[in-house]
This record gives structure tokens, C-alpha cells and sequence, in this order.
């Protein structure tokens, strides 16, 4: 029998899938996809199509799993016949690389998960585990597989929960992160609601002296909100601005960016935290930031002891597919998101049901603040 088997081609898969989508309807299979150069320049440059070939009368088991033949090049002395055999053995390995030939159920929330971001092999991963534990019957119900993807999702996200304050404790809390995530402005939140909201006695400390600016922005939060408030250069003045705030039940810590590449600057960050006795240490990363980039950052980060993960700019990110394998990756819960610049406001703790479905478009971002 005839298959009829269409090809796409875009700049990236989702806008490849949304190709598919419009042109063949939700029902239909993706067969195969790609990546490959249009010619030996645009492999050289780095410049790339997505290719996608799908059908809406087939139904063949999943190739998923199915390891790649290997493939024989001829090898030459001649420098441009090599390069030509390289760029054809990896055409060659790109084109094994099937999606996986997808029920009709199953195939809208593959694309569920490349609109919000999520790496394509993640995402073929949890489908296939949706598929596996799926009968036959299940698969003729696309509400209720939508509903177990999201379970699995939510079963990956890791949850550390708000700081809590016991009575006659005190909790030393410091922020930390690479330059522009919003460390400053999440510390003002958490002061603020910790002083106005649960009546606890608030005490800031800075040791991000090598911006002016940001000094002055706590500075000026701590004198709406009326705090008082410690700068730090040495880890001298360390001890003696947390001596100075003891009767304090909260201290609320922020620190200069870093970049994760200064390894002499994490190394001084890692002892200014060891003087101060931090009890919680929360890495702030930024939602709209690259998986890689993510990735890199956290493991950076941990050597100064960090214990949770805060992230924030959810208003201004496109999805949150990234959020599983950055957890994967970093193996740190998250404690709290923000959404938002407003003071006390635009800030909750990490709700990882909300998260899950805001993942898969069941909720909006602004649902998890």
C-alpha cells in the first residue's frame, strides 16, 4: 500500500512540526527528522535545517531504541576528499536519527514539549516511557496521556520548599549567581515579606561592593522597608556585621555576580560564605538563559556550597521545558521562582504541580508566582 509520506524543512524543529501540524492536522505520524547543512559552506559555518518527514496513514513500531548501522568511508590522502566523506558520514548519522513513528495521540504532545523548549531527545524520552506503560485503549485517549506526561514531569522537578524560621533561631541566607539574574531585587522580596508579612525581625548584608549601584538598590529597599543593613569587603567585617546583626532572626545575604569562568572569584565567594556561617545558600539563575549555559553555571556554583536553586524571569521566558534537565543535571531542589520586578509581590515558593503544567501549557507562567 502507498504511503503517503511528506517532507519538511525549516531553520528549526518547531517551526518544522508546526509545518506538520498546519498542513497534515495533529493526527498525523513523524516519521523521521534531521539536521542537515544545505552544502559543505553552511556545514562549515555552523548553519543548519531541520528536515521532517511525517504521514498521516502510517503506523509502524518505534524505532527509537533501534541502534545506527555503521557506515564505511573511504579514506584519502586528499584533504578535501576526507572533508567531503565527514560531511557525509554525519548526514548519514543525522538521518538516523528518528523522532520515533508517534500514535496520533502522542504526536501533539511531542510538540507540546519542543514549544516549551525541551531538549528533543528529553522529550522523546518521556514519550516513549508514556507509550510503554500506555495500552492500547489509553492511547485512544489523548487527555488522559497528556495527564500522565505532566505526572512524570512533575515527578522530576525537585522541591526544597520556602526558608523557614523557627522561634528563637536564626537563619543566615545568602544569595548567589552569575551578574543580571536578579539576586538584589529577590533579596528585597524575601526581606519584605519576611518583615511586612510574617512579622520577623530582618537584617540585610551585602558584599556586592564591586557595583555601587546594586549597594545603593538594597540600600534603598532596606530604607523603605526599614532594616537595617551591613556592607562587607573582608571576611574581617564579615564576622563583625553578622555579630551586629545577632539579635536578628533572619539575615538575608546578597553577593556579588560572578561568572562561573572566575575561578579565582568563586574561591573568594566560597570563603566569604564559610566566614559568614551561611545556613541556606541559593543560587539564583535566570529562566531565560540557555540550557548549556544553565548547566555550566550550576555546576560552577556548587563548589561554594550551594543548597538550593531560585529562578527567576519567568515573565520573560517563551517556555520551561529546560527546567527537567537543569534539575537532572545539577541534582539541587528548587525553592523559589519569581515572576515579575514588583517588590514584595512576584515571588513564591516553587510549586512543583504548577511548574509541571506550565511545562505543558496547562497553566500560564503568571500560575506559578
Amino acid at each position: 500500500m502507498d504511503m503517503d509520506v511528506r517532507t519538511f524543512r525549516a531553520r528549526s524543529l518547531p517551526e518544522a512540526l508546526r509545518m506538520v501540524r498546519e498542513e497534515l492536522g495533529p493526527r498525523a505520524a513523524v516519521l523521521q527528522t534531521r539536521e542537515v547543512p544545505k552544502n559543505l559552506l553552511s556545514w562549515l559555518t555552523g548553519r543548519r535545517w531541520v528536515e521532517v518527514q511525517a504521514s498521516t496513514g502510517v503506523q509502524v513500531p518505534s524505532r527509537l531504541s533501534s541502534p545506527s548501522p555503521p557506515r564505511r568511508t573511504d579514506h584519502t590522502s586528499d584533504q578535501a576528499s576526507r572533508l567531503e566523506s565527514l560531511v557525509d558520514a554525519l548526514n548519514q548519522r543525522e538521518q538516523t536519527r528518528v523522532v520515533s513513528d508517534l500514535p496520533s495521540t502522542l504526536f501533539p504532545l511531542f510538540t507540546d514539549l519542543i514549544d516549551a523548549e525541551m531538549p528533543e531527545e528529553l522529550a522523546r524520552e518521556f514519550l516513549e516511557r508514556v507509550r510503554a506503560g500506555a495500552s492500547p485503549h489509553d492511547l485512544d485517549d489523548p487527555v488522559l496521556l497528556k495527564a500522565r506526561l505532566t505526572r512524570m514531569i512533575e515527578d522530576e522537578i525537585a522541591i526544597a520548599g520556602p526558608i523557614r524560621v523557627s522561634p528563637n533561631e536564626r537563619r543566615l541566607i545568602a544569595l548567589v549567581g552569575p551578574t543580571g539574574v536578579g539576586k538584589t531585587t529577590t533579596i528585597a522580596k524575601l526581606a519584605a515579606n519576611f518583615h511586612l508579612r510574617d512579622r520577623r525581625k530582618v537584617g540585610l548584608v551585602t558584599v556586592d561592593t564591586y557595583r555601587i549601584a546594586a549597594v545603593e538598590q538594597l540600600r534603598t529597599y532596606a530604607d523603605i522597608i526599614d532594616l537595617p543593613m551591613e556592607v562587607v569587603t573582608t571576611p574581617r567585617e564579615m564576622r563583625q556585621a553578622v555579630a551586629n546583626l545577632a539579635d536578628m532572626e533572619v539575615i538575608l545575604m546578597d553577593t556579588a555576580g560572578r561568572s562561573p569562568r572566575d575561578e579565582v572569584k568563586i574561591q573568594e565567594l566560597r570563603s566569604m560564605l564559610q566566614e559568614a556561617q551561611a545556613d541556606e545558600v541559593h543560587l539564583v539563575l535566570s529562566s531565560v538563559s540557555g540550557l548549556m549555559s544553565l548547566k555550566r553555571t550550576a555546576e560552577r556554583f556548587q563548589r561554594v556550597g550551594v543548597t538550593s536553586l531560585i529562578l527567576t524571569k519567568l515573565d520573560e521566558t517563551t517556555g520551561l521545558g529546560h527546567l527537567v534537565p537543569l534539575l537532572r543535571s545539577c541534582r539541587l531542589p528548587l525553592s523559589y521562582v519569581t515572576n515579575g520586578q514588583n517588590v514584595p509581590d512576584d515571588i513564591a515558593a516553587a510549586d512543583r504541580r504548577l511548574l509541571a503544567r506550565a511545562v505543558m501549557g496547562l497553566e500560564s507562567l503568571d500560575a506559578c508566582r
